[in-house]
């Protein structure tokens, strides 16, 4: 299609824009991901292959339902779609996203050439062309990746216009085909972004006054004469009436269409997103008619860029009297003279003017606030589609002053200069879009009364934990705009993360007090922005940490949700905290009220399965785990949870799932020891002590101190009759963690009972007794030490005080009355302390201790921390801290285990007595 079209396109003019895009563009490869970026791509699931792609024609542009009352109603799916591709080809990496923005507007470039051809000659086709490919107001468009949605947009708003320029047949006739391709290629500019509707209200312009010839003067004349009954319509005419009423009811449904995919609600904003839109007369009307200059004079000289114009950039003007209304009194009037010259008079050169001026006008009427608010005072993507019509004015004026002998070098000279000087200051602007910390500070440059820069600025640094110089640029924004309720919340963050928690609560009710009060009968969340909802949460998050205070915190969660049923983050937040408190049916009621909003949240129902075994029911836990990875496969959590609920099962059938979940979750967190530790859990259960072994050692050496990891790999040394190998893994153990008894019991067993070192082994048994008196293993291994040691008396009072601290464990008093017996039985003592008893001289270990010791992970539950510069961030955290413990539960597996080392342990001692009663 486009080959056709650029037919009488020279390849040498196509080769020279691509060259100049390229060479203004190359460096914007190296840029991130800033502002606008995080939130439609950081942060939008509609993003991920796992995400449906139907979701994608649900959600607006940022990944909102649009059922959503916070959803800004941005319906954009083709847009979002091609950053699902980037995200196929390379995740999130930022040069796939800015390389394919780069190409795109090299395409309008090339594309608006072949439609500069119909209004103006060659050499000024292609300077119009130029001057639109270097024009550094785009940069906000081509560099900042979300304004791919104006360049999508824009390829098909010209291609649909070309489409309609071959519309006219011979005779005057009407070809349907283009002007159906044209109705197609509308929707999907619309679907890409909504001033692609637009270019209906160009193609009718270019069907009256351009393919039919007509001028305002005549039109009124034919009009005049109809309505007089002195003639009738020209058939020339009622040709164009049926073309035009064809766009107008297609535009009509389309424009239907788009109500009821809004569900015909606008996006809420507020007075710091627009001031003027919520000013009064004549307030609103001045600023807005202000703007419109504005917008011009960025075209016109745009040495003064900046990112964001919203709040306290452009003061409102409250007078007649302001100055500034000069301007828009002069921007009026010469685009009145313009309009006149267009439309009163013949000849190529004011219909040249009359397309200039429409396409300036009509496709930046969405943003012009003049119908209807938008969320912004000014943003210089949206004048990528005017910036057209601005440069075929000029290079049509150059064209008529280039055609004057005296003025032609010095034209030369001129336009040579502003195409150069706004490729440099292209260049340079794109480095400005490097990270959010220069694009920020650049905008601060050219306007210090925004107080959402000073804002921004102090984001960028805490990203960087730059904590110290952020509270600086936080404050600032105070100061800039002492009203803004995000600001408050932002100095009540970063006094939390600086640990100065007095003036973050203070900050946090600052904040909570500039909120609006309730009217009766008025709905709240349109008169306030949906984030800033956010300092309960923050500030209940805050006071939680004094367990005194969780009834106050709990208070705040419920002001929210009373403000605002629909806010799911409240409903998270208080039942992670009611989880806190204990009570867990709360908790559980907590999170089914915020699945009603987002029955797609997998995080949500993750959550829901730490309630679930909170309260004891395992399998209603795995049921939620297994719906949340059903949602995302991936989610990190919930793989490795559900496999340690599988695991401690104990049931076998699912010991193969829960190893697959766990090398899922090891795939996505290679560097987090616990999920390879884990895997070795589950293969020596399986008896897989190879694989065990394997996996031990990958866990040890990520975390070299990883206690459970090292006694366990001790523990399977041992018990694979490689005792020799777990002594240094023992030492290990023991040289990070000193007081750890079950390591000093092993070592102290493996010393007496393999290397024979009776010294070594009784240090051991000793440290135990120290740290603690009442350890019966410690105690008993100790008396074993003394019997070795052939001081039977000892290993007698040994063995007494081991059978007070545990009177019933019938090994203990065996034990000792085999010791008593060889007491009488010794020649060396006259008279025998004890009664005479049969003696031993065991090293042996009780066995029901000697069971594997299992790392309990404490099941992560998820909190969800909201932010206040933007919707909300998440974060996970752990319910309790991880501790090394044995399993609450003994498995059917561990018994058995138990009772072969208890028979073992009896057939030991039955051989003992036999060779003591010998001698």
């Amino acid at each position: 299609m486009l080959i056709v079209k650029m037919a009488d396109i020279n390849l040498k003019e196509v080769t020279l824009i691509i060259g100049v895009v390229t060479a203004c563009y190359w460096n914007s490869l190296f840029c991130g991901f800033v502002f606008d970026d995080v939130s439609a791509i950081l942060d939008n699931k509609d993003l991920h292959p796992s995400t449906p792609l139907k979701t994608l024609f649900q959600n607006d542009f940022w990944g909102t339902p649009m059922s959503e009352e916070r959803s800004h109603k941005s319906y954009r799916p083709l847009t979002v779609l091609t950053f699902r591709l980037n995200y196929l080809f390379s995740e999130l990496k930022p040069m796939s996203y800015h390389l394919l923005n780069m190409i795109f507007h090299a395409v309008v470039s090339v594309i608006f050439l072949k439609v500069c051809r119909l209004f103006l000659d060659n050499k000024s086709s292609v300077i119009a062309s130029l001057l639109f490919a270097v024009h550094p107001v785009h940069t906000e468009a081509v560099t900042g990746v979300v304004g791919r949605a104006e360049l999508l947009s824009s390829i098909f708003f010209l291609a649909a216009f070309l489409s309609y320029t071959k519309s006219k047949g011979p005779d005057n006739s009407i070809v349907w085909t283009p002007i159906v391709f044209t109705v197609f290629l509308v929707a999907v500019a619309t679907l890409c972004k909504e001033q692609g509707i637009t270019v209906v209200g160009i193609c009718c312009v270019y069907e009256v006054f351009i393919a039919q010839g007509y001028t305002l003067p005549l039109l009124c004349t034919t009009a005049g004469q109809f309505l007089r009954g002195k003639g009738g319509i020209p058939f020339s005419m009622l040709q164009t009436l049926i073309k035009l009423i064809v766009l107008m009811f297609s535009t009509l449904l389309l424009v239907v269409i788009r109500v009821q995919v809004i569900q015909s609600q606008l996006p809420v904003f507020t007075r710091f997103d627009n001031p003027a839109a919520v000013s009064p007369t004549p307030t609103r009307q001045l600023t807005f008619n202000y703007l419109l200059p504005v917008n011009a004079w960025l075209l016109l000289n745009p040495s003064e860029l900046c990112c964001d114009w919203t709040m306290g950039t452009i003061p409102l003007i409250e007078s007649f009297l302001d100055i500034r209304n000069l301007a828009t009194f002069t921007f009026f009037c010469f685009l009145g003279a313009l309009g006149v010259f267009s439309l009163r008079y013949p000849g190529d050169s004011s219909k040249t003017v009359l397309m200039a001026l429409c396409l300036m006008a009509l496709p930046f009427i969405p943003a012009s606030n003049l119908f209807f608010p938008v969320g912004f005072v000014v943003a210089e993507r949206v004048l990528y589609v005017p910036s057209m019509g601005f440069c075929i004015l000029v290079a049509h004026g150059w064209q008529k002053i280039s055609n004057k002998s005296v003025l032609k070098k010095l034209s030369w000279v001129c336009l040579s200069m502003v195409i150069f000087t706004h490729a440099l200051k292209t260049l340079h602007r794109n480095w400005d879009w490097e990270s959010e910390y220069t694009l920020f500070m650049s905008a601060l440059k050219v306007n210090k009364n925004n107080a959402k820069l000073w804002n921004n600025v102090g984001h960028a640094l805490e990203n960087e934990k730059n904590f110290e110089r952020a509270l600086k640029y936080f404050l600032q924004a105070t100061h800039v705009q002492p009203d803004d309720i995000g600001a408050h919340m932002n100095v009540g963050r970063t006094y939390k993360n600086l640990n100065r928690t007095k003036e973050a609560e203070e900050s946090y009710m600052m904040a909570k007090s500039l909120m609006p009060q309730i009217i009766p009968g008025k709905k709240y969340a349109a008169r306030i922005a949906p984030n800033h909802l956010n300092v309960y949460i923050n500030l209940a998050n805050l006071i939680r940490a004094n367990e005194s205070r969780l009834e106050e915190a709990d208070q705040l969660y419920r002001q929210a949700i009373s403000m605002r049923p629909d806010f799911k983050q409240a409903y998270i937040s208080r039942g992670e905290l009611l989880l806190k408190m204990n009570k867990p049916l709360k908790a559980k009621e907590a999170y089914l009220k915020a699945l009603e909003l987002d029955r797609n949240n997998a995080d949500l129902w993750y959550n829901l399965a730490i309630v679930h075994i909170e309260l004891k029911e395992p399998n209603e836990a795995l049921k939620n785990f297994n719906r949340a990875l059903e949602l995302n496969p991936k989610h990190k959590l919930a793989l490795f949870n559900s496999a340690i609920l599988m695991q401690e099962s104990g049931e076998v059938k699912l010991r193969p799932e829960a190893r697959k979940r766990l090398l899922s979750y090891i795939n996505e967190e290679p560097q987090d020891a616990n999920g390879y530790f884990n895997l070795g859990m589950l293969a020596m259960d399986d008896k897989k002590d190879t694989e065990a072994e394997m996996w031990m050692k990958k866990a040890i050496k990520l975390q070299a101190d990883f206690r459970s990891a090292l006694f366990n790999l001790a523990l399977l040394y041992s018990q694979t009759a490689k005792e020799l190998m777990a002594l240094p893994i023992l030492e290990e153990l023991l040289r990070y963690y000193p007081d750890h008894i079950k390591g000093l019991i092993l070592k102290g067993d493996i010393l007496m009972n393999q290397k024979k070192d009776i010294v070594g082994a009784k240090k051991c048994f000793e440290k135990i007794l120290e740290m603690d008196p009442s350890n019966v293993q410690g105690k008993h291994n100790l008396c074993v030490v003394y019997f070795e040691e052939k001081d039977l008396l000892k290993a007698e009072r040994c063995l007494v005080e081991t059978l007070a601290l545990a009177p019933h464990e019938e090994y203990i008093q065996r034990h000792l009355n085999i010791v008593r017996d060889k007491i009488s039985s010794s020649s060396l003592i006259e008279q025998p302390v004890f009664p005479a008893a049969k003696t031993s001289g065991v090293g042996e270990k009780i066995p029901a201790e000697n069971v594997k010791e299992i790392r309990s992970e404490s099941r992560p539950t998820q909190i969800i921390k909201t932010s206040d510069n933007k919707s909300q961030s998440k974060s996970n955290k752990q319910l309790g801290e991880i501790t090394d413990k044995e399993t609450p539960h003994k498995t059917t597996k561990d018994i058995k285990e138990i009772e072969k080392k208890r028979v073992a342990a009896l057939k030991r001692l039955e051989e003992i007595e036999r060779i003591l009663n010998g001698e």
